[in-house]
């Protein structure tokens, strides 16, 4: 009923997982993941204990490999259940069991895993992956709904459409984005909105949130605010509306 992709990028380090379903907040139970230290897909039956307990795994460092074995092979319910994991090392391992709902399946490749269950065939694996892989050159969250938008063209989740999500995390605990759609007729397009409206105000404003290397955070926040009013004023200039639903604030 779902179809994600985990990757690291390689010249930031960040991990990001997207993932889109017909099926309600799936962006609420399937990403799990923390900054320097990987990132976790579960989904299918989920079981939020292989999000949960795997990443206590990567904190204690273990490999991808190992937690998938360590999760599936205590699980009496795996058959029904799919995971994908990448470590801190950015290696990568993914299970699809035997009853998920066809089709279902996974790939890996360098830096990236896609996985799905109940997709319209396997085309639609294989174009999220080629999409992303394509795509270098992008901005890592961009690359990333690339990467879905390509997923969905070929077919996406062979029940529709309900919620999608997309969250990206740097060197913290805490996510640098975190963007849902949790119940939309058209998730993906959503996602991309959202995208825009975080690069308008609140992608610069995280620049200067405390970080575990500085507990206090940027103190002086006038170079966000002057990049923020800059970014204003060519978007004025140019026309265009702001792509957030949010009311003026006087």
């Amino acid at each position: 009923m779902t179809y994600s992709i985990v990757a690291r990028d390689p010249a930031s380090g960040q991990f990001g997982i997207a993932v889109a379903s017909r099926f309600f907040a799936v962006g609420a139970i399937v990403p799990y993941m923390a900054g320097g230290i990987g990132a976790i897909a579960t989904q299918a039956f989920i079981s939020p204990l292989y999000g949960t307990d795997g990443l206590k795994m990567l904190q204690a460092g273990a490999s991808a490999e190992e937690i998938v074995t360590a999760m599936t092979g205590r699980d009496a319910g795996s058959h029904s259940r799919q995971l994908h994991v990448m470590d801190a090392k950015g290696r990568s391992a993914a299970f699809t069991g035997e009853r998920c709902i066809d089709w279902a399946g996974h790939l890996i490749a360098e830096g990236v895993s896609v996985a799905g269950n109940m997709l319209a065939g396997p085309q639609v694996l294989d174009a999220t992956l080629t999409a992303y892989l394509a795509h270098p050159q992008k901005a890592f969250a961009d690359r990333l709904l690339t990467a879905m938008e390509a997923g969905e063209a070929a077919g996406g989740d062979r029940r529709g459409k309900q919620s999608a999500a997309l969250k990206i995390v740097r060197g913290e605990a805490y996510p640098w984005l975190d963007i849902r759609a949790d119940d939309h007729p058209d998730p993906l397009p959503e996602l991309r909105r959202l995208l825009a409206v975080a690069g308008e105000r609140y992608l610069h404003v995280a620049e200067s949130l405390p970080t575990s290397d500085n507990v206090s955070g940027m103190l002086d926040r006038s170079s966000v605010d002057l990049k923020i009013a800059e970014l204003e004023a060519e978007r004025i200039r140019e026309g265009r509306p702001s792509a957030s639903f949010a009311t003026p604030l006087f």
